[in-house]
């Protein structure tokens, strides 16, 4: 959820909150207030019909309410003295209304003459009663008006105050860091806004330079390590090859030989997983899987015959991915690799191609290591001394890379890698 319609939420319910509790205590101060106004016009009838019942005394003998807002009955003196004032709501059936309707009664009591009467005196709510709805609707459509001027200040004023900050946020989404561009100016009074520009550009410079200086050691490191250790794996191979060299030397020299070109290929994987995480492997092209499977496939033809290994391609979808093509071939040739190097002799390889998933699985002993490491580096199994350890953690940085899952799971005594290549699919 976008922070301007995050605010828009949260003013919405402090709004409905706030209103609503208004509302309530509005409307019980109103509601006591013409209660109030009520009685007190009650109580003033009944002073009026006092004195009029010393001046006219038929008015002891009305005994229904009829056109008139009030009755009396004749009580004995002990009921009468048990009478206090007493106001309640009741309902009454009422000839202009043909209906039930709301109204509000007095019950009393008074002495004429040595005699004592009951008087009830009643008020009609219903005017009362239609205010208080009035009220009513009247807030509620205060609470709509609100919200939709909320709604509209929102989208039109905070979005322009808050442009800056997108531009700023969009600029940071869309940077790259192997672009010249170091700085970036947008137009901004607000001095929270100039802050985040100014750190933003301090933290751009200072990833900058630092992309710069780890591409200068990996372009170097690449020259500079690679070339002499190629000198001496030829200079051993010269010596290898001499007339005079016994046997017991021929063998360490060939020891030296193998490590030393494990070194060279651990160089050259560090280095490659170098300029991965440095996000050097900027150009992007349109790959058809199948056919990338095939040829890599072929590639490896060799050693899947070397050990008797059975290769099959199961083909349900025609996939194609937007991918660097060197990281793209790397990611399936090491996997391609570990299933054959991994493998038993006379053992299986399966490969299945789905619209989202590529899925290589091959047959194998159990890992000797916890199987949630197996992407780290320089993890291996103990019996594979020649392994570097590094070629499921090339893979997992290239899909890291483009945001793809790459999983592993151990199922019927077959070792299961799953890329989902959904987020860089191109569809058809």
């Amino acid at each position: 959820m976008k922070l301007l319609n995050r605010s828009l939420l949260y003013l919405s319910f402090a709004f409905l909150l706030i209103i609503g509790i208004w509302s309530v205590l509005f409307y019980v101060n109103l509601k006591d207030e013409i209660r109030d106004s009520i009685d007190d016009g009650l109580d003033n009838n009944r002073l009026l019909i006092l004195q009029k019942v010393t001046t006219d005394s038929t008015l002891l003998f009305q005994d229904d309410f009829g056109g008139n807002n009030f009755v009396i009955h004749p009580v004995l003196k002990q009921k009468a003295f048990t009478l206090k004032d007493i106001y309640k709501d009741t309902l009454m059936f009422r000839l202009n209304e043909d209906d039930l309707e709301p109204v509000r009664i007095l019950h009393t009591a008074f002495e004429h003459e040595n005699k004592y009467y009951r008087l009830k005196i009643i008020s009609s709510l219903v005017e009362e009663d239609d205010l208080i709805e009035e009220s009513f609707w009247n807030v509620f459509w205060l609470f709509i008006v609100l919200i939709t001027s909320i709604i509209i200040v929102n989208n039109v004023i905070l979005r322009k105050i808050w442009h800056p900050f997108y531009d700023i946020l969009n600029h940071l989404i869309t940077y790259r860091l192997d672009t010249d561009e170091v700085t970036f100016k947008i137009a901004t009074k607000t001095k929270e806004f100039i802050q985040l520009q100014e750190a933003s550009t301090a933290l751009i410079k200072h990833s900058k330079e630092t992309y710069v200086a780890q591409k200068q050691f990996t372009e170097n490191a690449s020259h500079e390590l690679q070339t002499p250790i190629a000198i001496i794996i030829a200079k051993l191979e010269l010596l290898l090859e001499s007339e005079n060299l016994v046997e017991k030397d021929a063998n360490t020299i060939a020891a030296v030989i193998r490590i030393s070109d494990r070194l060279k290929n651990l160089n050259k994987t560090l280095l490659l997983l170098t300029k991965i995480e440095n996000r050097q492997f900027i150009e992007q092209k349109i790959i058809h899987l199948n056919e990338k499977v095939i040829e890599i496939q072929s590639n490896f033809q060799e050693f899947a015959d070397f050990k008797n290994i059975i290769i099959s391609c199961q083909e349900k979808a025609d996939v194609k991915v937007v991918m660097n093509i060197s990281l793209f071939e790397i990611l399936l040739s090491n996997l391609l690799k570990n299933a054959i190097f991994h493998n038993v002799n006379d053992g299986e390889i399966a490969v299945q191609i789905t619209p989202k998933e590529f899925i290589i699985c091959n047959t194998g002993k159990e890992l000797d290591f916890d199987a949630k490491t197996i992407f780290n580096r320089f993890v291996k199994n103990q019996a594979n001394s020649q392994s570097t350890g590094l070629g499921l953690a090339v893979c997992h940085s290239i899909c890291k890379l483009y945001t793809i899952d790459l999983s592993y799971e151990f199922i019927k005594n077959q070792h299961c890698f799953k890329i989902n290549f959904e987020n860089i699919r191109v569809n058809s």
